[in-house]
């Protein structure tokens, strides 16, 4: 079984640039199954920079500056004040992922990729709009015949780890920040057979 990790913000589709995600919605998926598990709702940070608008809709891309002037940070942007430390949308989740296989969003920076894989947690970019459940049915059928090189080093990693069964117990959960509900569960293609 793997966790995995999508940004989005209705449960059904990949919709939402990694750091400045409102909501992570998490499923452990095994062979033919997957299971909503949680949802981590974070304060919505608002990006900037020339990667801002990187995987959103060509109608939604310049929506939040002016089209006719590049975009150039203020110096207060920059740099906090010296009485606030720097702002890390970031660390929440990736506090909130511990544990998880891997992440899909629509964009994700540079810094988080490298953020991510030191956790061991697979950074994806999808196209914006790719639906959930395709993504599972894909993570089903590689846990099941292999050939997804991300699910099969996820695979191998868990097959080492000695306290593999502890981690998944112990899931150290928010109850603020994540809603259980182990009641939406998800059959999920194992082989072509099952797409007849």
């Amino acid at each position: 079984m793997l966790r995995i990790a999508f940004a989005s913000t209705d449960q059904q589709k990949v919709d939402l640039h990694f750091g400045a995600a409102d909501r992570l919605v998490l499923f452990d998926v095994e062979p033919g199954r997957a299971s909503l598990v949680g949802i981590g709702e974070f304060i919505k940070a608002e990006m900037k920079g020339s990667n801002k608008d990187k995987g959103l809709p060509r109608e939604l891309q310049g929506v939040a500056h002016l089209q006719s002037q590049p975009y150039a940070p203020a110096p207060e942007d920059v740099l906090p004040p010296p009485d606030r430390p720097p702002e890390d949308k970031v660390i929440a989740k990736l506090d909130f992922l511990k544990g998880c296989a891997a992440v899909y969003a629509a964009s994700i920076g540079a810094s988080s990729i490298r953020r991510l894989m030191a956790l061991d947690v697979q950074p994806i970019i999808v196209d914006n709009g790719h639906e959930i459940m395709d993504l599972l049915n894909e993570v089903s059928f590689a846990l099941h015949y292999g050939g997804l090189a991300w699910v099969d080093r996820a695979v191998a990693r868990l097959d080492k780890s000695p306290d593999r069964f502890d981690t998944l117990a112990e899931g150290d959960w928010d109850a603020e920040s994540t809603a259980l509900n182990p009641t939406v569960i998800h059959q999920l293609i194992t082989s072509m057979d099952d797409l007849a």
